[in-house]
């Protein structure tokens, strides 16, 4: 049995089996089933309504679904899967001696054998098909899934593209009709060989019939769901479109531009090429931004490839090289669009259906996928055949057939902006993504982080995305964040930390962390929670205060402050007040300098007056108070060059008042001489400087003191005002020199300030 009770071991061997059994599957299918059938007719002077006939048949084989799902009532599912894979590669057994009867004049019984070959191949691919959704499903589960179905389409068009490319080699301009008997042979012997691999996989968690429920009540319930009739109506769109464009494409190569058999499988070529180049780019994305977006992406893509068949004409290009670029640009990217629409149908159907659902759905997906696409490939060879009935030349048919395409693309387009995204990003942020360097390195980044499995490259990883962050990583960063090495979980939340947008989600995963984990990473989410603004942690934050983890008790102190929870202000003070720790006080003070309370001061210059405080908790309280005063940022580099020369001070102090009262004369030099009475004379401006200097050479407060009490303040400067005038008066402040150069730097400011109310 596969799903819940497969270990990771086994399903991975069992995804290496299926991943075998699709190369050899695809192989066989490119040499029966593939673009060489059209060929093969087109050689037996097959009309348009054939070609288009067979071309259905692809499609039709969906309507026959239904019939497996009643043996697999009977029967397991993977049994009934490969038996009807064998029986429909021995249905191709007659195709084998078409060649001879062309060979005799018989056209019409070479046509009946492959009309009858063709028809069998695809009755039991349909039968067998029932098996294909559940199988994929199971061994798709997992964060991978869309990357795995990707890989699934990636293995097959690479191997449809090689296989291609082998064909036109083999088959030049005008191969001898014995030369697909061969080919045919080939292909039975390798599609034998592959339903023998795929009888060895091991069968799916089966479905309870009675939970899922019929298949008409089930396709009854979802056409009742607006999200999966609007889906089911965008897919048979797009695929209609798909079948018809890929079918007739090839057709439009030989009657328009008269290009020969091998000509035309080297165009497959670079439609594989096409298809394998939109698988790799999806199994990239996928994962990351949703199918969605990447559905109407390839829409897109799908309307852009046929405008050049509207626009251009046969007259306009000269030389065979350019018929051939021309034609190789159109192979490729029909192929890159519409198989790359089909593949990520099929992932968003996926994320769309409950498991329960998948067998029934899974049929009506399939019938839903051959009606549309069988009808686009037989109306398109019944409508090219009237028109050409009609008179008109096949140049101008093809374009009315791909004008037609083109506006039902449109429709499809404007309908697709109203499917759910299932998680997906939008397709502006999708865009963003795919155009960013930032975000696509990332993702590399995230791949890689999966499949490592060394704890020092997660690290090195973790530190790469935490220095170029992208809101991508997210998921990726919670899931290593669980690691159960510590240095792994360290690097992953400070990664997360760095991303510039988090979730409610993400912001709930980080409050358990710091409820569960203190002592360990706890403070880092409460760091993050804090910075990223998430208020709903405050009461958490708050209780976290008491913690005896000092580290995530002063980040919670940080982070309350950072989201200006100003009434847990008292508590902090009074941590600061109790507590031994230096750390703890340092960040308790970096807290009251974030919530820049005027209240605070007095707590502050409390700490000054303790008896040989710690140096560095002496910066951070001067810090703090610089915050609170608003004036860090002009304070900070005064700071910084006294610590470096700690003699400097007085000639700081004294530098930094001549430049204010400079400012000042210069501001009042341009205003009236009524203006000029009303403001402080130059001469008490200019007083500022030897206050300054005694206050700093002294520790003589008592001129600065009298200086700042002129100032005509009100409101919470008025406090701060008298506080300082104070504290240049206070015989255990005044030795901290420090606070002496806060409180002129202070000074100047204000001097500065009023030049400026002038």
């Amino acid at each position: 049995m596969m799903g819940a009770s497969l270990s990771p071991y086994r399903l991975n061997k069992a995804r290496e089996l299926y991943n075998l059994f699709n190369a050899l599957n695809s192989f066989s299918y490119a040499l029966l089933a593939g673009n060489i059938i059209t060929i093969y007719a087109m050689r037996l002077n097959a009309s348009s309504t054939v070609i288009g006939v067979l071309s259905a048949l692809v499609y039709w084989a969906y309507f026959f679904t239904p019939l497996g799902k009643g043996l697999v009532k009977r029967f397991p599912i993977v049994k009934v899967f490969a038996f009807a894979w064998l029986v429909r590669v021995i249905c191709m057994i007659p195709l084998v001696f078409a060649p001879f009867a062309a060979a005799s004049g018989r056209n019409g019984t070479a046509l009946g054998l492959m009309l009858l070959s063709v028809f069998g191949f695809h009755f039991w691919r349909g039968v067998g098909t029932i098996g294909n959704n559940p199988l994929l499903n199971a061994l798709a589960a997992g964060p991978d899934r869309g990357g795995y179905i990707t890989l699934i389409q990636i293995i097959n068009n690479g191997v449809s593209m090689s296989s291609s490319f082998a064909l036109a080699l083999v088959l030049g301009r005008n191969p001898p009709l014995a030369l697909y008997s061969v080919i045919m042979t080939i292909g039975i012997v390798t599609g034998i060989l592959g339903a023998y691999l795929l009888s060895k996989l091991p069968e799916p968690e089966p479905v309870d019939e009675k939970e899922s429920g019929g298949f008409l009540s089930a396709a009854k319930e979802a056409f009742a769901q607006g999200p999966f009739k609007r889906f089911l109506l965008i897919f048979l769109a797009v695929n209609f479109a798909s079948a018809l464009s890929r079918a007739f494409i090839v057709v439009y190569s030989k009657e328009v531009f008269f290009q020969g058999d091998g000509m035309v499988s080297l165009y497959t070529v670079f439609g594989g090429l096409g298809a394998f180049t939109m698988g790799l780019i999806t199994k990239f994305l996928v994962d990351r931004i949703g199918a969605k977006p990447l559905y109407v992406t390839c829409t897109i893509a799908g309307l852009l490839s046929l405008l050049p068949t509207l626009f251009l004409f046969p007259s306009m290009m000269e030389s065979p090289a350019q018929v051939m670029l021309f034609l190789t640009s159109v192979h490729f990217l029909v192929s890159f669009a519409f198989l790359g629409a089909e593949g990520l149908a099929q992932t968003y159907f996926f994320g769309l259906i409950p498991a329960k659902q998948m067998l029934n759905m899974g049929i009506l997906y399939y019938l839903v996928f051959g009606i549309s696409g069988g009808g686009g490939a037989f109306l398109g060879g019944i409508f090219l055949d009237t028109l050409s009935r009609l008179g008109l030349t096949v140049f101008l048919s093809y374009k009315i057939l791909f004008g037609l395409l083109v506006l039902l693309l449109c429709w499809a387009l404007f309908m697709q902006r109203k499917m759910i995204p299932l998680g997906a990003l939008s397709f502006r942020g999708a865009m963003e993504v795919m155009f960013s360097f930032r975000d696509l390195r990332d993702i590399t980044i995230l791949d890689k982080l999966e499949k490592t499995h060394n704890a020092q490259e997660e690290e090195e990883l973790l530190e790469a995305l935490h220095n170029a962050p992208s809101r991508l990583s997210a998921k990726g960063l919670l899931d290593r964040s669980k690691s159960p090495r510590f240095s792994v979980r360290t690097e992953s939340l400070r990664a997360l930390g760095s991303l510039q947008t988090l979730s409610e989600k993400e912001a709930q995963i980080l409050q358990d962390d710091i409820a569960n984990n203190p002592y360990t990473t706890a403070y880092i989410s409460a760091r993050i929670l804090g910075s990223h603004g998430f208020s709903s942690a405050v009461p958490l934050l708050r209780e976290k205060l008491k913690s005896g983890d000092y580290m995530l008790a002063g980040e919670c102190m940080i982070a309350l402050a950072n989201l200006d929870d100003k009434d847990s202000i008292p508590d902090i003070e009074k941590i600061i007040q109790k507590s031994k720790n230096p750390r703890l006080k340092i960040m308790g003070v970096t807290a009251l300098g974030i919530f820049a309370a005027p209240e605070s001061l007095s707590t502050l210059l409390e700490l000054l007056r303790a008896e040989d405080p710690p140096p560095y908790l002496r910066d951070e309280a001067v810090l703090a108070l610089a915050g609170i005063l608003d004036i860090e940022n002009q304070f900070y580099p005064v700071l910084v060059r006294y610590l470096e020369h700690p003699g400097m001070g007085p000639a700081l102090a004294q530098d930094e008042a001549e430049a204010a009262y400079e400012f000042y004369a210069a501001a009042r030099q341009k205003q009236g001489v009524k203006k000029q009475r009303e403001a402080m004379s130059l001469q008490t401006a200019r007083s500022l400087q030897s206050a300054a200097g005694a206050f700093m050479k002294d520790s003589k407060g008592e001129q600065l003191s009298r200086w700042m009490l002129q100032l005509k303040l009100d409101g919470d400067s008025a406090f701060i005002q008298m506080v300082l005038s104070e504290a240049a008066l206070d015989n255990d402040l005044v030795p901290h020199e420090r606070l002496r150069l806060l409180i002129c730097q202070w000074a100047s400011c204000r001097l500065r300030a009023l030049a400026r109310s002038l």
